[in-house]
């Protein structure tokens, strides 16, 4: 350890060279560089301090710049006016708020650092307080202090940018042309997740892609099924290909949660809720809108879950999941958010309200799109002594289109048609005597001239209704209503005959055990399935002919998805359940084709397909020429059919000539042993039973002897 010199030695020493002491500045010795004459320094652990504080970064401060200049008695009343603003965002550090002032003139420089305890609030009270207006010469401009750096070495000069050489990439949609016409599904189970081909012409799977460790919460395809997501604890990550699977883009954003495509996959939607510093603080929410393919973020909203929890259902630490809904349509053209007495409408094309103002709603509590033109829909609750209503509204020009006025609603939940054709509002409404509720349905033709609207109340409006919804691209639906364990299942167009503008009931089903609805794709057939307490049952049915087409079982089924062509049907049990985890696959008239088994199985997820190029007049022409298309596929049918066949005789020829394999050397130790056999039956050569005569031989054998003494007495004789 090195010599501690006392101050008393150092005016000694300074004595004995003629130096006056007080009249030098100690601050102002500087050693050269790297030089400590073998002291070290007494800061050395502060500056270690510093070191270790530079690596972790200066995330959570912030540059408040545009503060007024004032002199060193106004000092204490900026420094309370600043603390009071941005402490209102966030716990400051102690110490945290430094604001510079000028030697020369004693006068603050126009701006202050502010250190948060963590990057959340720093990050919330930049987006916060960013253009805050203290008054009309002083408008807050607030940049992380880790960008100050970024902002020094701008160039003076423009220059172009660097053009990156063309690099050829794996065509993204090469999946849709296979010959097979085969569509693709994810699973995940354990640590393992794999992309297959649904080969059910084989009755099999075919991987394509497997990768370990491949996310760290879920996947999710885009939805038309170009990318397929993965989350991780840094953001998000899109995957593309045929076979492959490259990774195509990250989206940066730590500790995500959930995250949700646009329809037209332009845009990615990232969520993320973090631990106040102060437990009395509701969490804080980060979601983030990045452009898919150059992962640019477009817009970030920053705030209390408390911000975020109006209206829907689901979501994380209270906040409703997806937070922004997206209008319909491939334009991705809109996306619109609840808040408190307000709907909020964003354009993509600035990012910004439109119109520069949110709509006000009083009491709204729930709204959604019409799946194909910018249209919204808007639930609000009875308040005081008006009725509730229900409204639509066009955007861009909020326009209100069509409103309903509704009388002592209990609840309501709006069902649109795939198409934006049909609209339903299912009301449920108290009694008089407020005991007790009913339901009923109110229909809107939104193609129609003034939007005319219908009311449907059930035959026994008691029936409780337990699921709703519309046939895809359709004009059916399908009600389950009434008590379990065996409620009925109605069935209703909204064509009557040659009457195209009044409802009808097709048929009603008596005592079916389903509680939940799944349409296909391309409609008319529809699967009845009892989940949960109904331990998976499922009732394949024909709705054109009014038919079964087959009953079926999956014990303790959790999840039920069709492939997007209509053709097959996924069951599955996810880790839910601990025994019989795994899928099965049906076909849409439902025969079991194959079933495959897997531990600790989380997700099933059919790849979507992209929307058809053919016209719908097109798509008439070949359903009406089905038959001369299909003679191809039946002859494919066929071919596969006949290589199954001689499969399945290859298979039983080789169990058979494993068989005769086992008897020959069966035969071979016989043999071998057949002296052995002679010699235990005394000479006898024979192995045939029946040469012999069984004969009873009795043996006698002395298992134990016993002597007893009886004593003999007189008087016996």
């Amino acid at each position: 350890m090195s010599d501690v010199v006392s101050m008393e030695e150092i005016r000694a020493l300074a004595d004995r060279l003629g130096v006056d002491i007080t009249q030098t500045d100690l601050d102002s010795i500087h050693l050269p560089p790297g030089e400590d004459l073998g002291i070290p320094s007494d800061d050395d652990d502060v500056m270690e301090e510093d070191s270790l504080e530079f690596d972790n970064g200066f995330g959570n401060i912030l540059v408040v710049d545009n503060l007024p200049v004032v002199p060193k008695e106004k000092f204490e009343k900026l420094e309370g006016v600043v603390r009071k603003i941005y402490s209102q965002l966030g716990v400051i550090k102690e110490g945290g708020l430094w604001m510079p002032v000028d030697k020369e003139t004693q006068k603050t420089v126009g701006y202050c650092f502010i250190e948060y305890n963590t990057l959340q609030e720093a990050d919330l009270s930049r987006e916060k307080t960013h253009g805050y207006k203290l008054d009309r010469s002083h408008i807050f401009a607030v940049n992380a202090f880790e960008d100050v750096e970024k902002f020094l070495k701008v160039p003076d000069e423009w220059a172009p940018p660097e053009i990156k050489p063309y690099v050829q990439v794996e065509n993204l949609q090469q999946w849709l042309t296979d010959e097979k016409a085969r569509d693709q599904y994810v699973v995940r189970a354990g640590n393992d997740t794999e992309v297959l081909w649904n080969d059910a012409r084989q009755m099999k799977p075919e991987l394509v892609y497997k990768r370990a460790c491949w996310t760290e919460s879920f996947v999710q395809w885009s939805p038309m099924g170009t990318y397929l997501a993965t989350v991780h604890r840094q953001g998000a990550a899109i995957w593309g290909g045929a076979t492959t699977f490259n990774r195509l883009m990250r989206y940066a954003h730590p500790q995500v949660k959930l995250i949700d495509f646009s329809p037209g996959e332009r845009y990615l939607v990232t969520y993320s809720s973090h631990e106040p510093s102060n437990p009395r603080d509701t969490h804080r929410v980060v979601l983030n809108i990045f452009d898919v393919r150059t992962g640019k973020v477009m817009r970030d909203f920053k705030g209390s879950a408390d911000e975020f929890a109006v209206g829907g259902t689901g979501g994380v630490a209270g906040v409703s999941w997806p937070v922004f809904r997206w209008s319909g349509g491939k334009e991705d053209k809109y996306f619109a958010r609840i808040g408190k007495n307000v709907i909020s409408v964003y354009e993509t094309d600035t990012f910004s309200l439109v119109d520069k103002k949110s709509i006000k709603v009083e009491n709204v509590m729930d709204f959604s799109w019409s799946p194909t033109d910018p249209i919204l829909s808007l639930f609000v609750p009875e308040c005081g002594n008006q009725p509730a209503r229900v409204s639509l509204v066009q955007i861009p020009n909020k326009e209100e289109l069509r409103q309903k006025n509704l009388f002592s609603v209990s609840d309501c939940k709006m069902y649109w048609q795939s198409n934006g054709d049909y609209f339903a509002v299912k009301v449920d409404r108290y009694t008089k005597t407020k005991k007790s509720t009913y339901s009923g349905f109110e229909l809107f033709r939104i193609k129609e001239r003034d939007i005319p609207i219908e009311v449907l109340e059930l035959d026994n409006k008691n029936d409780k209704i337990i699921a709703f919804a519309w046939e895809p691209k359709g004009h059916r639906f399908a009600v389950i209503h009434g008590d379990n364990p065996r409620p009925d299942v109605s069935f209703y167009s909204m064509r009557s005959g040659t009457n195209t503008g009044r409802v009808s009931k097709l048929s009603t089903l008596k005592g079916k055990q389903a509680n939940a609805l799944y349409w296909s794709p391309g409609g008319r057939f529809i699967i009845l399935a009892g989940m949960k307490g109904f331990n998976g049952q499922l009732e394949f049915f024909d709705v054109d002919e009014l038919d079964t087409m087959a009953s079926a079982e999956h014990f303790m089924a959790t999840d039920v998805e069709w492939d997007p062509t209509g053709r097959y049907v996924a069951t599955a049990v996810t880790s839910v359940h601990e025994m019989e985890n795994g899928f099965n696959i049906w076909s849409f008239n439902g025969k079991l084709l194959y079933r495959i088994l897997k531990d600790h199985f989380f997700q099933f997820l059919w790849r979507p397909r992209p929307p058809s190029f053919l016209s719908k007049e097109k798509e008439e022409e070949i359903a009406k020429n089905l038959k001369k298309y299909s003679k191809k596929y039946e002859a494919e049918d066929q071919d596969v059919s006949l290589q199954l066949s001689e499969q399945d005789r290859e298979k039983r020829k080789k169990l058979k000539d494993e068989w005769e394999a086992w008897i020959s050397e069966w035969k071979r130790l016989h043999e071998e042993e057949k002296m052995e056999r002679e010699k235990l039956r005394d000479g006898e050569v024979s192995d045939e039973e029946e040469e012999y005569e069984a004969k009873e031989v009795e043996v006698e054998e002395i298992i134990n002897v016993t002597e007893e003494v009886i004593p003999f007495e007189e008087n016996q004789q």
